[in-house]
């Protein structure tokens, strides 16, 4: 009993510890094995979403459609403005608000995610992940730069130079703004001359169908106090314009309102007596038909030296082609003659009617002129003479984007009381265009 009691107790421990070796080896074949399955399976998961995400847009077009069909149909649809391009109208709203023609911007469709969800982490310190956004239109944009030049003169010694650049910047609305700044020289006879430097600052903008333009500005002088100036027009079309399919202008008819205030630049001995006026009255434009267009203008001033104005200008012009045949009619009339004390020109009784022949075309590709004589009568207190005006005028296109204007005119219609001298006016006139 002993002996074989022994022996059991001798091999006891040692099976114990087999049993125990052999639990252990299970549970790590175990753990093994499920880590084997847990990895292939997680592979072949990616391996199919990998393949779902590679899938061809009308796979992914009929997955978003059995989803939500309204999804579908708003990403899916062809944009209209792609398929189909609109004219340009000369009074189309477009053309007054770039915006306008930008085409609206949608949302982008939903994506799947690809990957499981992350589990939250903490937070960090970092900056917030910033989105990428389409470059905002700027709110100015600089649109053109034109310089206009002046100079005349006359055979009684007088001499009024105009040069003035003005800057014009386009808002992201549409309306615009200009900077207008210069330099101008008034010489006369008996009277230092004068310099002036201009700076003004105007808008334009649309209110429905009607244009409204306002500016102000300063006038700075070499020897005279500065003096401030204003000025308001408003364009409203009384019928809607009619364009071509060309963009020439077919019929229309336009009021405008217009009320100016500043100094009377008619000459340096104006100038020097320091006369301002207020002017204000209504401009009718009508294009009666394609070749056929009449004018109307009329102003009232009235002047801090007491005086008042009455002033018309009316002109019918009709074109043939490269030809044109114009009727011109001009009155001025002054409640004082005031030339001797304020050395403005102030006829109490002033008309002048003439008839224009005109041509116009092109002399080379990058050169268009314009010639016209003006024939016809002037009457200045009672007395009758001739009124003749000869000009000329060219456009030189220097590049796509600048353009020059260069021209001269002669004429013997008054500008300031001669008695019985001739008169004898000479006018260069230019503008130089720069458009971005």
């Amino acid at each position: 009993m002993v002996y074989s009691f022994r022996p059991y107790l001798f091999v006891s421990p040692y099976s114990l510890y087999t049993v125990f070796l052999l639990g252990c080896l299970q549970i790590q074949l175990g753990v093994i094995c499920s880590v084997g399955i847990w990895i292939l399976s997680e592979a072949k998961l990616q391996a199919a979403q990998a393949h779902q995400t590679w899938k061809s847009p009308s796979e992914l077009t009929e997955q978003v459609t059995t989803v939500n069909p309204e999804s579908a149909e708003q990403y899916s649809k062809p944009l209209p403005y792609r398929l189909k391009s609109t004219p340009i109208l000369l009074a189309a709203p477009e053309n007054f608000n770039p915006d306008l023609r930008l085409p609206p911007s949608l949302p982008e469709p939903p994506q799947q995610n690809s990957s499981p969800p992350s589990l939250p982490e903490p937070p960090q310190n970092s900056s917030p992940p910033t989105t990428a956004t389409e470059p905002k239109t700027p709110d100015a944009v600089l649109e053109s730069i034109h310089t206009d030049y002046h100079y005349e003169t006359d055979n009684f010694g007088q001499t009024n130079f105009f040069l003035e650049p003005t800057v014009q910047f386009r808002l992201r609305n549409g309306n615009k703004i200009f900077f207008k700044t210069g330099f101008n020289f008034f010489e006369q006879r008996g009277v230092k001359s004068i310099t002036n430097f201009p700076l003004q600052v105007g808008w334009q903008g649309k209110i429905g169908q009607v244009t409204l333009q306002t500016a102000a500005g300063v006038d700075v002088f070499n020897r005279l106090p500065t003096a401030i100036n204003l000025k308001v027009k408003v364009d409203a079309p009384i019928s809607p314009p009619r364009v071509s399919s060309s963009g020439r202008l077919l019929s229309a008819v336009i009021i405008s309102g217009n009320l100016e205030q500043g100094l009377y630049k008619s000459n340096a001995r104006t100038l020097d007596n320091q006369i301002t006026a207020w002017r204000f009255g209504p401009d009718l434009y009508w294009q009666i038909d394609r070749n056929t267009s009449l004018f109307s203008s009329l102003r009232l001033g009235s002047y801090n030296d007491g005086n008042s104005e009455v002033q018309s200008f009316s002109r019918l012009e009709r074109k043939f082609g490269q030809f044109s045949l114009a009727a011109n009619l001009f009155t001025w009339s002054y409640d004082r003659d005031l030339e001797r004390t304020s050395g403005y020109f102030s006829p109490p009784d002033f008309l002048v009617y003439n008839g224009e022949v005109a041509w116009e075309g092109d002399i080379a590709q990058f050169l268009r002129c314009r010639l016209a004589a003006n024939l016809g009568r002037q009457r200045l207190k009672g007395e009758f003479d001739n009124a003749n005006t000869y000009q000329t005028r060219c456009t030189v296109k220097l590049s796509p984007s600048i353009e020059a204007d260069l021209g001269y005119s002669f004429s013997n219609v008054r500008n300031q009381e001669t008695g019985r001298s001739a008169y004898g006016g000479n006018s260069f006139t230019g503008q130089l265009r720069v458009k971005f």
